[in-house]
C-alpha cells in the first residue's frame, strides 16, 4: 500500500487546529486514492476468471479457444499488472515479457520482467521491446496476445526507426518535456520515430487476437496517446509531428536523423502509422481498468465518509501549473467565503495533468508549482488546504510526489524571508517547499493516472 511517508510532519505543520484537521483529512483522502488505484486492486476488480471464461469489462474470452496466450507490455504499473495477471490466469500463459522500471519489486514465474530506464529511454528498453515484437510476430490466428499498458510505456518501450539512435530519441524527448508541450503532442512525435508505437504492435501481431489492459495516464483517456498507442490506430501524421516541433521552436535543435525520417514521412517515402481502416484493428479489444476519474472519485468517496460536502470538479484539467494553482486557490476562497461551489465543510477535487514551461533554473515539478502558486492567493484563510500530487509518486525531476499548502503558508514563507513569487519565476518550487517541510513523499507508487488536486475547506 502506498502511504505518505511524512504525513505526521505535514499535519503538524498546520499552525491552527483547523489547519491541522484540514491537512489530516486531505492526506488521508490521498492515501485512500492511491490504494484504490493500486494496479493489484484494479486488476482484481476488472479481470475476472470463471472456469475458462475470462471477463474483462464488456468483453469475454474463452481461454480454451486459444492455442497460446502471450503477455507483453510496459509502463510504471506493468510489473504489478503482470504479477496479478499471473495470479488470475496462472499457467494459461504460454510466455511473455514486459518492460518495467529498474528496481521493480514485483515477482512473476512465467512472464519475464525486463528492467529498463524511465523517463529517459535506454538500450535495455530497446532490447526488451524487440523481444516483445518477436513474440507478437510469432502469434498466430488462434492465439491471444494480452498487452499490459500503463503510464511510462512510451519511455519504457522504445524502438526507434532504424536510422535513429536511442541517444537522438532521448534528446528529442528531453527537449519536448521541457518545452511545455502536452503529452499528446509529445506522443505525436514519438509515434512517428518508432517501429513499435502508433499502432505498429497491433499490425505486427495480426491475425492474433489482442486484448489491451490499460491504466490511463493521459487526460481524457485517448487510447492512441496512452504509451503512444502501440495497439491503437493513430490519428496523427508525420506533418503533425513536424508541426509540434515547430510550434515549440525545437526544429533547429532536432537531431538530423529524426528530421530525415519526419521529412521523408511527410513526402510519403516512409509508410504512415497504421490508421483505423487497417484490418489489424478488427481483432483488438481495449479496456481502461483505471484512470484519473477513478482516482478523483476515490478522494470524494473518502471525504464524504468523514462528513464533507464533496465535488469532483474535473478529471481533465490542463494548462500551466501556476495558472491551475491560482484557480484552485480562488475556488478555496469562494468556498470559504460564500459556500460555493459546495457548502462548508467542503472537499473539492480536480485531476488531470498541467504543464510547466521551464524558464528558470530551479528544481520542481508541476504539482509543486501548482501548490506554491495556490499559496500566493489563499493567504489568511483558516482551515483551508490545497494539496497536489502526481499519482506515480514522482513529481518532475524530484523525489517528491507533490506538496501541500494552507492559508498560513504565505506568512510562513515571509518568516523565513523567502519570496514565493521569486521562486515561481525561477521554477524553483522544490527548494522553498522543502524549506517549509511541505513536500509530500510517497516514493514510487507503482501506478500512474495523472495528477490529483484536493481542496479541503472546514
Amino acid at each position: 500500500m502506498a502511504t505518505i511517508r511524512n504525513r505526521k510532519q505535514l499535519v503538524n505543520n498546520g499552525m491552527t487546529r483547523f489547519d491541522r484537521r484540514a491537512r489530516s483529512l486531505t492526506l488521508q483522502s490521498l492515501e485512500y486514492c492511491l490504494e484504490t488505484i493500486n494496479p493489484e486492486n484494479l486488476m482484481k476488480s476488472t479481470v475476472i476468471l470463471s472456469d475458462s471464461n475470462l471477463t474483462v469489462g464488456q468483453y469475454s474470452f474463452d481461454l480454451k479457444n486459444y492455442s497460446n496466450i502471450y503477455v507483453i507490455g510496459g509502463g510504471k504499473a506493468s510489473g504489478s499488472m503482470a504479477e496479478n495477471l499471473e495470479k488470475i490466469i496462472g499457467r494459461s500463459v504460454t510466455r511473455g515479457l514486459v518492460n518495467v522500471p529498474r528496481n521493480s519489486k514485483h515477482k512473476t514465474e512465467i512472464i519475464k520482467l525486463h528492467e529498463a530506464s524511465h523517463p529517459m529511454p535506454d538500450e535495455a528498453g530497446v532490447e526488451g521491446t524487440k523481444q516483445m515484437l518477436e513474440i507478437a510476430e510469432e502469434a498466430q490466428e488462434d492465439d491471444l496476445v494480452v498487452c499490459l499498458i500503463s503510464g511510462g510505456g512510451s519511455s519504457l518501450m522504445p524502438l526507434p526507426r532504424e536510422e535513429i539512435s536511442i541517444k537522438d530519441k532521448s534528446e528529442i524527448t528531453n527537449l519536448l518535456l521541457k518545452s511545455g508541450a502536452t503529452i499528446n503532442e509529445i506522443n505525436t512525435v514519438r509515434k512517428h520515430i518508432s517501429n513499435f508505437k502508433g499502432g505498429w504492435l497491433a499490425k505486427k501481431a495480426y491475425p492474433a487476437t489482442v486484448l489491451n489492459l490499460i491504466l490511463s495516464d493521459v487526460v481524457g483517456d485517448p487510447l492512441d496517446s496512452i504509451a503512444s498507442g502501440p495497439t491503437v490506430p493513430d490519428s496523427t501524421t508525420f506533418k503533425g509531428a513536424i508541426n509540434v516541433l515547430n510550434k515549440y521552436y525545437l526544429w533547429e535543435e532536432t537531431p538530423r536523423s529524426i528530421k530525415h525520417v519526419l521529412l521523408n514521412g511527410e513526402k510519403g517515402l516512409i509508410p504512415e502509422t497504421p490508421k483505423a481502416s487497417d484490418s489489424a484493428f478488427q481483432k483488438v479489444y481495449n479496456v481502461v481498468i483505471g484512470n484519473n476519474r477513478t482516482a478523483g472519485k476515490a478522494v470524494c468517496e473518502n471525504l464524504k465518509v468523514v462528513g464533507l460536502n464533496t465535488l469532483l470538479l474535473a478529471s481533465t484539467l490542463e494548462g500551466e501549473a501556476q495558472d491551475a494553482g491560482t484557480i484552485m486557490a480562488s475556488i478555496a476562497v469562494e468556498a470559504s467565503s460564500f459556500g460555493d461551489p459546495v457548502p462548508k465543510p467542503s472537499g473539492i477535487v480536480a485531476g488531470g495533468e498541467t504543464t510547466v514551461t521551464v524558464e528558470g533554473k530551479g528544481v520542481g515539478g508541476r504539482n509543486q508549482e501548482t501548490a506554491l502558486a495556490a499559496a500566493m492567493k489563499m493567504g489568511g484563510l483558516d482551515g483551508a488546504v490545497i494539496a497536489s500530487i502526481s499519482t506515480d509518486g514522482v513529481d518532475g525531476p524530484t523525489d517528491a510526489a507533490g506538496a501541500i499548502v494552507d492559508g498560513k503558508t504565505l506568512a510562513r514563507t515571509a518568516d523565513i524571508k523567502m519570496d514565493i513569487e521569486r521562486f515561481l519565476i525561477e521554477n524553483d518550487s522544490n527548494t522553498i517547499l522543502s524549506e517549509l517541510g511541505d513536500l509530500i513523499y510517497t516514493g514510487p507508487t507503482g501506478t500512474n493516472v495523472n495528477d490529483i488536486i484536493v481542496i479541503v475547506v472546514l
